[in-house]
């Protein structure tokens, strides 16, 4: 571990990853209570055409996934919400149509590199000093607010209708969970990748639920076992020269695994 933690790059890697895990854990939660797991997919998917935009055009490709990501996030939310439309519905076009439209920018940019290839399945050699600077701002923001609307989120979760009723400004509060989920996805991508965020802000939370304990211990489970993949993936990436996100997927699974078993008995 010290040998590992002499290297910049992992220092800068594993700061990065914790940060994600905390903001990943704690903001899954929430989705996974609103059962709208598969928003994470189709973010990340629009987050990987801010990356491709920004690969063509010379921008900084984190700044345009967060753009991106957070356009396709009010218009997930908008369509569900002012249009009736199916939240399934809306995840499944928004996918495959983010997706297409990324794979075709990139082709016409030329830009299908090892760049876009390390936002797609995570690469700790990629995470910058800027990196970190943008993640912890954005961060520390995305988690305040969900600290800061956490019961009236939690509410919502529980049974939106009465939410409503009682007064909490539903319509409002959902813009503003999906944002800062988008804004965290799109700052993952780095560290995990397009294709693999949605499992760590997504399972450490159903591990977290099997436990069936209350609110506020089940989020702090599912930061546990987040920061736990997030360090035992990154050392076994470093040792066994193996991708970051795909490691930390795997041990995130593992973790999974072990909670069904564990409950069962």
């Amino acid at each position: 571990m010290i040998e590992m933690l002499s290297y910049d790059f992992m220092q800068r890697a594993f700061l990065a990853g914790i940060i994600i895990a905390i903001l990943a854990s704690v903001s899954g939660t929430f989705v996974v209570l609103r059962r709208y797991s598969m928003i994470t997919e189709t973010l990340a998917h629009s987050a990987l055409v801010g990356v491709a935009v920004g690969l063509v055009a010379g921008y900084n490709p984190l700044w345009m996934a967060v753009v991106l990501a957070l356009v396709a996030a009010w218009l997930i939310e908008y369509l569900r919400s002012y249009f009736s439309l199916y939240s399934d519905a809306v995840l499944s076009i928004l996918l495959s149509g983010s997706l297409a439209v990324a794979v075709v920018i990139v082709s016409l940019g030329g830009a299908f590199n090892n760049s876009l290839f390390s936002y797609l399945f995570g690469s700790i050699l990629s995470v910058s000093t800027e990196d970190i600077y943008t993640i912890v701002i954005f961060g520390t923001v995305s988690l305040a607010l969900l600290l800061l609307f956490s019961k009236e989120l939690f509410f919502i979760a529980y049974d939106e209708e009465v939410a409503q009723t009682s007064g909490v400004k539903v319509k409002l509060l959902n813009f503003l969970l999906v944002s800062v989920v988008a804004i965290i996805i799109a700052l993952s991508i780095r560290v995990v990748g397009s294709l693999l965020i949605g499992a760590l802000m997504v399972i450490p939370t159903v591990a977290a639920l099997q436990y069936r304990v209350g609110f506020l211990p089940t989020v702090l489970t599912s930061l546990s076992f987040a920061i736990a993949s997030v360090i035992l993936g990154m050392s076994l990436s470093f040792y066994f020269s193996l991708p970051s996100g795909a490691t930390i997927v795997l041990c995130v699974i593992t973790i999974f695994i072990a909670s069904l078993v564990i409950t069962k008995r």
